[in-house]
Parts: C-alpha cells; structure tokens; sequence
C-alpha cells in the first residue's frame, strides 16, 4: 500500500506542531500563564508522538518480512494506544497542576497579550484541524485522524483560554477582581477535564484491535453474505472468524460441504470464492480473505 501522502502530510503536522509548541511554552510562560504554557507542550508532546505514527506509517507500506510474514499492521494499533495513553497522562498532571494552584491562591498574568496569541494559535489550530480531517477522510487513514484530533484539541485549548481571557478582562478592576487570579487555573482544570475523554476514547478503540475483537458491524456483515449463500449452494454450515488490526481486516471463512460431495474444478472453487469476495465488497489492499471448505468439523 502506497502511504506516501499520509507520510507527507505526518511531516508537515510534526513541524507545524513543533513551532507552534515551542512559540506556546515560551509564551506561556513570558506570561505566567499555565493554561498557554499547557497547550503548548501538549502541542509538543503530540509532535513527537505523531514521529512515532510517520514511523509506522512507513513500515505498513513495505511488504512485511520473514519476522514480520502478515505486515507491520498491528503497530497501527499500537502507536494509537501509546500516543492516546501519553495524551490522557499530559491532561490528568495538568488537572493536577491546575488543583494545586488554586488551592494556593492562583496567579497574576498579562491577559491582554495573552489573549491575542491564543486567538492566534486557536485559529492556526483549527484550521489544521479541518485540513488534517479532509486528507484523513481521503486517504482513509486512521493515524491522520488521531493527529486531527489533537489538532482540534489543541484549537479548542486556545478558543476556551480566551473565553477565559475575556471575562478576566470584564471583571478586571471591578468589584471581582480578586478572582482574576483563579480564572487561568480553573481554565486549564476545565479544558482537561473536558478533553481527557478524548484520548480515553481513541486508546479503549485501539485496544480493541490489539485485543483483536470482532467489529460488530464486519462479522455482522460476513453472517449475512455467508447465511444467504450457504443455504444458495446447500452447504452444511459455515464458521467465520473476523478481525480488524489498524487498517487491515482479516476474514475467515470455513464452509462444512457434505463429505463427499464433488465441489467441481478448482475453477468452480475459485467462483465460488469470487462470488463471496464480491458479496463482502472486498478491498484486496486493506483486506485478508481466506476461504477454505472441508468435510470434516473438526478443521473448522
């Protein structure tokens, strides 16, 4: 499978990531804010993070080797349940972060300058977003939606700091101005929080396709094809095995025929084979379709 293009547009993600996560950190911290200097080492993290996914997406195109005889697909996986693990542990320190300076009385920070540079990077981040999400769609690619999520992750840091920054500047002066020191924690308390989800979403999907369990809608569909078509040829029964592993599915198909029925030529086989191949909507590239028959149960 050619991942050229998932490779280039990984490239052009980590840099991006790693100039905006560098220009955040050292913001964040001209300017004493934990909620900015947060989103930029998650920018950070996730650029070398998405070095592992480059990685793997170079291994998924080669042809596997000796070692390594069904593809490097199960690292796609693998990569999304390490970088989604990393993700959540970054946003429960910083939860943790975020507790302990409010219960030790908050901080000061420039909340006009601060405002216009999280307007800035909100808006870079989204966009992003937005076009990691079409190049994802395009080329089908599991690994460019993990980096479009953070991508959106990281846009929707800067779009809720700023919220934050706008109602600290409302309140400023006035009657509640002492709670301008709490607004940047509770910001940064609440963005992780709600984003923690996200990465606990991506790694218990992930898991699934380590721990190999049959997608519901995959073995749902195979049933069906093979249900119609058993009782079409007047097979014995059928047993199916599904699975999917990063991009890949893997499908196999055993059909019990009566022992000594004569199935034909191997041409006749072969049709029947296509016939099922046709009726599942089989893609050769992302797919492991194995079809055997047999007269004996116990070889199902």
């Amino acid at each position: 499978m050619d991942t050229s293009r998932e490779q280039s547009q990984l490239r052009l993600s980590i840099v991006l990531a790693l100039l905006i996560g560098a220009a955040s950190v050292v913001a964040g911290l001209f300017m004493r804010s934990q909620a900015i200097a947060f989103d930029g080492f998650y920018s950070l993290v996730d650029a070398v993070l998405t070095g592992g996914s480059l990685a793997v997406s170079r291994l998924v195109a080669s042809e596997g080797s000796r070692r390594f005889q069904f593809g490097y697909w199960h690292l796609e996986p693998l990569i999304v349940v390490f970088n989604s693990a990393v993700l959540a542990v970054v946003c429960s320190y910083a939860a943790f972060t975020a507790v302990h300076d409010l219960l030790t009385g908050g901080h000061e920070l420039s909340f006009g300058i601060g405002a216009a540079w999280v307007a800035f990077v909100g808006v870079f981040c989204m966009g992003m977003a937005f076009y990691m999400h079409r190049h994802a769609v395009a080329l089908g690619s599991v690994l460019l939606q993990v980096d479009m999520r953070s991508w959106l992750i990281s846009g929707c840091i800067s779009i809720a700091v700023l919220i934050g920054f706008a109602i600290a500047a409302i309140i400023e002066g006035g009657p509640l101005d002492h709670w301008t020191r709490y607004i940047d924690s509770t910001i940064l308390l609440l963005l992780t929080l709600a984003l923690l989800p996200l990465p606990l979403k991506s790694l218990w999907h992930a898991l699934r396709e380590v721990l190999q369990l049959a997608p519901d809608e995959l073995d749902s569909r195979v049933r069906t094809v093979m249900e119609a078509l058993v009782k079409e040829q007047g097979y014995l029964r059928f047993d199916s095995y599904v699975a999917k592993i990063g991009r890949m599915r893997f499908i196999d198909i055993h059909v019990l025929v009566e022992p000594h029925r004569p199935l034909g030529t191997m041409d006749d086989v072969d049709a029947v084979r296509s016939e099922i191949a046709t009726r599942l909507g089989s893609d050769i590239r992302v797919e492991w379709l194995t079809i055997t028959f047999t007269g004996k149960r116990e070889w199902m």
